[in-house]
């Protein structure tokens, strides 16, 4: 059963900015999505859980790795004409989990995004 996603009034997607990135890390991959806020839709992901990545991967949790999924996932947005993502930090405009600071893994997909050329919002 296929649920359609949520009709949002057009008084409030207005005001959403249309494309949010998110960050999942777990002790083994990392992985990096970008969402469509007004239709609640993934417009592109990238995870060291691909298959096509995990050969030229060391590890799959380390920020070398995070860096390289940010590289990917910065290539599929150009590849798909989406030349801006919103993302949610206080120093950097990016809205984060209570846990995740500007450090490490997060910093190096956000640096290796702006590396690819996507601009942040």
């Amino acid at each position: 059963m296929v649920i359609p996603p949520p009709v949002r009034p057009p008084r409030i997607t207005q005001f959403l900015k249309p494309y949010l990135l998110r960050m999942h890390f777990t002790n083994k991959y990392v992985s990096a999505q970008v969402i469509h806020t007004p239709t609640a839709t993934v417009a592109s992901s990238a995870s060291s859980q691909e298959k096509a990545l995990k050969p030229s991967l060391e590890t799959t949790r380390d920020v070398a790795a995070a860096a390289k999924i940010g590289k990917i996932l910065g290539e599929r947005l150009l590849l798909k004409d989406i030349p801006a993502v919103s993302v949610h930090l206080p120093a950097v405009s990016v809205h984060l989990k209570r846990e995740q600071r500007y450090h490490g893994k997060v910093k190096a997909v956000i640096d290796s995004l702006r590396e690819a050329g996507v601009k942040l919002l």
